[in-house]
């Protein structure tokens, strides 16, 4: 949905989020779906944060710098201000890149 100022609501960002979501790796969409429902906010916080520290540290093995955005968006459901800075990168994407918002049926699951 947009508001008349043109700006997209939170409602309108859901769909771009699940299609994202929907590119994942099969064993991790049920986690983010689940971790995004409302009820979860006292297990999505810690659970940002711990990504984004892990984004941080990025340069060790195992973690890797796909954690930060994916803890900046867990984030963006509880904190407005990373909300707006969410908006405002999923319309550059749904600009710039409007295939990683759509459905792909040839793509192989490495699950």
């Amino acid at each position: 949905m947009v508001t008349t100022s043109g700006r997209h609501t939170a409602g309108a960002d859901d769909w771009r989020i699940e299609a994202l979501i929907d590119r994942l790796p099969q064993r991790l969409r049920p986690t983010l779906r689940s971790l995004r429902q409302p009820s979860r906010r006292w297990l999505r916080i810690p659970a940002g944060l711990l990504l984004i520290v892990g984004g941080l540290l990025s340069v060790l093995p195992v973690l890797g710098l796909w954690m930060l955005p994916l803890g900046l968006v867990l984030l963006a459901e509880d904190v407005p201000v990373l909300r707006s800075l969410r908006c405002r990168l999923l319309d550059w994407i749904e600009r710039r890149h409007p295939a990683w918002l759509r459905p792909d049926e040839h793509r192989h699951d490495r699950s």
